[in-house]
């Protein structure tokens, strides 16, 4: 297709951004289409619905955590072995991620539905606040396997060079989604549960687009029901990266879950700015993702292809990009912070709790960097298991400690927002003596056979 990017030949740099932008621009989208469910509910039912949708988002991240793991898993796999070009193996990698994502989604969301209120009941949320939040939840995880087949599907194109796709389907459905959430919400009178039913609607929309168009691939990665059965030991190949990566996920989704019980204790206003500051900070965090992304991708072919010095190269070139363009995107949120506060809340108290978020996270999206290409390059070789061990202690018990002994003897919402600087820098310190040590030991002949076009 000509959305598919040539990531084995000519230059590095250019495709990367060709690579990364759109998907960061998918994220970004998805984001803003889940912005706008809390846009919609703050501005035509109130602040307690504002707080019960924004709840959710941690404990809904952990859920989606595992999964998204396991599709950037299939997305490693697929990618090592169209380097490999092994045609026949594609085809049975893509069609067993697809259905996984499809059982594996069914299976997750009957067991949310059944545990809902217990799940929900560990979030300490406000009485007043909670039974819209268990509403929102139950509506949501319905959706799970509309949710997850679009991932896994996503990371099908992904895995081909082709961000393009993904972003023109979720565009589509997200607008669609904006428009249900006010015809729920305005004309049907709905409350949380109109937003959260648009969310479903759009996403079924999404993956259906992604799966006509794999229908009608011409490449390796076409996609045909008949041909839906798992390859066992591809699945195992795709768990195998994918799981340690999708605890990762879950350390950082934990975390919050910690960050975002404390921030209930301390009232509605503070529940409400940090709901809405945190879906304005992650445009940030999208961008910085989407290149570790491009990493995994492009060290993921070039690996399997054998081709080490165009693995050097794609690390470093991600990580100078990624850092240039987190850095001056987080400025300009950081400068424009009251006015897109203002989009979620009127309440002036909201704002002014808000933007103490935004700078103690977006000036801190620097180092988040250095976690994001080298767990993407690691992962993009086949070791994921080392990155995701780092970040649970280095991002999961940082926070922990932080929250039962700075927060405990100042339960302040400054002191808590310091967790998230001190964790990603002691993060990223060990990531990079665990990179130093795999480069030197684990794949030293790997590396070695690029020192005559590239030093180490």
């Amino acid at each position: 297709m000509k959305n598919d990017i040539d990531m084995l030949h000519g230059t590095i740099g250019d495709k990367l951004m060709k690579f990364a932008l759109p998907l960061a621009a998918t994220g970004i989208l998805q984001q803003l289409f889940n912005a706008a469910d809390i846009a919609v509910v703050g501005r035509f039912v109130g602040k307690n619905a504002m707080a019960a949708v924004g709840s959710n988002s941690p404990v809904i991240a952990l859920i989606l955590s595992l999964f998204t793991g396991i599709s950037i898993g299939a997305n490693v796999v697929i990618s090592n072995l169209i380097g490999q070009r092994h045609s026949d193996r594609v085809k049975k990698a893509v069609h067993t991620a697809l259905l996984f994502a499809l059982t594996g989604g069914i299976c997750f969301a009957v067991i949310c539905e059944l545990f809902s209120r217990q799940i929900l009941s560990r979030m300490s949320i406000p009485e007043e606040v909670f039974d819209m939040a268990l509403l929102y939840f139950r509506v949501y995880v319905a959706g799970m396997p509309v949710i997850l087949l679009y991932d896994f599907s996503s990371a099908v194109f992904r895995s081909h060079g082709n961000t393009k796709t993904p972003l023109i389907c979720l565009l589509t459905s997200g607008i669609i989604n904006v428009l249900l959430n006010l015809f729920f919400v305005i004309v049907l009178k709905m409350t949380v549960d109109g937003v959260a039913l648009a969310t479903v609607i759009s996403n079924l929309i999404s993956s259906a687009l992604l799966i006509f168009f794999l229908m009608r691939e011409e490449s390796d990665i076409r996609f045909s029901f008949r041909n839906l059965r798992f390859d066992r030991s591809l699945l195992s190949r795709m768990v195998a990266i994918g799981l340690p990566a999708g605890v990762q996920g879950m350390v950082f989704a934990v975390s919050n879950i910690i960050i975002q019980s404390s921030i209930n204790k301390l009232g509605s206003d503070v529940m409400a700015a940090s709901s809405a500051a945190f879906n304005i900070e992650i445009f940030a965090y999208y961008i910085l993702n989407s290149f570790g992304q491009a990493c995994t991708t492009f060290i993921g072919q070039n690996y399997g292809a054998g081709k080490p010095e165009r693995c050097i190269r794609a690390s470093r070139i991600a990580f100078a990009q990624d850092l240039i363009v987190t850095v001056t995107m987080s400025l300009l949120i950081l400068l424009a912070g009251r006015p897109l506060l203002g989009i979620f809340n009127s309440d002036p108290a909201v704002a002014a709790v808000g933007i103490i978020r935004l700078r103690y996270v977006l000036l801190s999206e620097g180092i988040n960097v250095v976690i994001e290409i080298i767990s993407g390059c690691m992962r993009g070789y086949g070791r994921s298991f080392v990155p995701a061990v780092i970040c649970t202690a280095g991002i999961c018990g940082v926070r922990i400690s932080w929250v039962y002994t700075a927060f405990r003897r100042d339960p302040t919402f400054p002191t808590l927002l310091k967790a998230y600087p001190l964790s990603w820098t002691a993060t990223a310190l060990a990531l990079i003596v665990a990179y130093i040590v795999m480069r030197r030991r684990t794949m030293k002949d790997f590396f070695e056979s690029a020192n005559t076009s590239e030093p180490s």
